[in-house]
């Protein structure tokens, strides 16, 4: 069992957010969390990363924005070279600018942003490309307000891309002011209800809809079956009681909400591209 331990970011009352560069000999910094946003770039370096329930590859011009609370770390390949790795980390708290100051119209985006940023959001190898050297300038970057402009607009710039790829499978609220107010409830109905039998009949009358109406209105807005839904986010549950706690396979399908244990090693396997057992053994040997 491997816990996720808290990090407590270093505050200075003279600064609004962090920015810094790691030039280290690998990077073994444990499996984490920490309540304030993380935008990492990975100038030099290649190993393996981990965010929530996400095993990837990474290598230079990784760029990476991960929200509140999600666990995560980066861990290096043996170099023998000496060469080492290279990042530049940006920190900041949500309400850095004040508690309401992303809400504001102009700002929106970014605000859909951090919202995103609950499953962790891996961007693009294009995107990496034209954000690594802002965030070069704004780590060395001298003046307190250029520094500050330099973040918004980056953030700015990544509100708006969309070649990226969400890195921790859950369950992220459809933005307000799209008319999708019921998908919401939906989709709060699974968070609720996730470990008992969900019924179709019942969501689609929490939702005020016939069965048949909900399945095509939630498949148009989400891409995905509500069965689909509820299988992700079962398993996202499931994937992190594997990494979290000691318990069984079997004793954590049921936790997950799945009442067989075959099927669940199938919907695991198709997911996650392994068993459960060499999912949570992959992971401790990493770690």
């Amino acid at each position: 069992m491997v816990k996720a331990q808290f990090e407590s970011i270093d505050t200075n009352p003279d600064i609004s957010f962090r920015v810094r560069r790691f030039l280290l000999e690998r990077f073994t910094v444990p499996y984490h969390f920490h309540p304030e946003y993380e935008l990492t770039l990975i100038v030099k370096g290649t190993g393996k990363r981990y965010v929530g329930n996400s095993m990837e590859d990474f290598k230079a011009g990784d760029l990476v924005f991960l929200g509140s609370d999600l666990p995560h770390c980066w861990k290096s390949d043996q170099y023998d070279d000496g060469s080492g790795v290279e990042s530049i980390v940006i920190q900041f708290e949500g309400d850095f600018l004040g508690k309401d100051f992303f809400e504001r119209p102009e700002l929106l985006p970014i605000a859909h942003l951090l919202v995103r940023s609950a499953q962790g959001i891996c961007f693009n190898d294009s995107v990496s490309l034209e954000i690594a050297p802002l965030m070069q300038q704004l780590e060395s970057e001298p003046n307190p307000f250029q520094k500050l402009a330099q973040l918004l607009s980056i953030l700015n710039r990544l509100a708006v891309k969309s070649e990226y790829q969400l890195l921790h499978e859950g369950i992220t609220p459809v933005i307000a002011g799209q008319s999708k107010e019921r998908i919401n409830t939906a989709l709060g109905y699974i968070v609720d209800h996730f470990r008992q039998e969900i019924l179709l009949e019942d969501v689609s009358s929490a939702v005020n809809m016939s069965p048949n109406a909900f399945c095509k209105y939630f498949k148009k807005a989400t891409s995905k079956t509500f069965i689909e839904m509820v299988n992700e986010y079962r398993i996202n549950f499931a994937a992190q009681q594997l990494l979290n706690t000691d318990h069984a396979v079997s004793e954590i399908c049921y936790e997950s909400g799945f009442g067989d244990v075959s099927y669940f090693h199938k919907v695991f396997k198709k997911k996650m591209k392994s068993s459960p057992l060499d999912y949570r053994k992959q992971f401790l040997k990493s770690i």
